[in-house]
């Protein structure tokens, strides 16, 4: 039962991907502004009893694997984390407020999937984004040349 969790009547375990994006997917998520997402993130997580075991920020979306209680919804937990994140960055960051049409932060939407027997492949595939995303890169920019 090492992997599972238990609470008065139930053992569990509830693992979650989720990804979402800013509006219009601008790429805002870097430098003071993504530093403070990613500590809010954990500081919700905590707060709402989850378990953040893996975040990344990139500069235009996050990705999050997280335990979640069977007495919260993946849905309010994403209402707590991009509410509660976007009021701490439009305070701590007015210029945002800006720039963001309006007046909202994240993009409607969001994707999950559950974690399953490809737990590590996906906490791996999290962990490594960036770098992914920068050989892709490079790779798109040597095939315009």
């Amino acid at each position: 039962m090492g992997d599972y969790r238990s609470s008065s009547h139930v053992y569990w375990r509830c693992k979650y991907h989720i990804v979402w994006t800013p509006k219009y997917r601008f790429k805002i998520l870097k430098g003071n502004l993504g530093k403070e997402l990613y500590r809010s993130i954990y500081i919700l997580c905590n707060m709402k009893g989850c378990e953040a075991l893996e975040l990344n920020v990139q500069i235009d979306h996050v990705h999050l694997v997280v335990i979640i209680p069977p007495k919260l919804s993946v849905s309010t937990l994403m209402g707590v984390l991009k509410g509660r994140s976007a009021i701490r960055l439009f305070n701590k960051f007015p210029h945002v407020r800006k720039k963001q049409w309006g007046n909202s932060f994240w993009a409607r939407g969001y994707f999950v999937d559950t974690v399953g027997v490809n737990e590590e492949i996906i906490r791996r595939y999290v962990r490594h984004q960036d770098k992914q995303d920068q050989e892709h890169e490079a790779q798109l920019s040597l095939q315009m040349m």
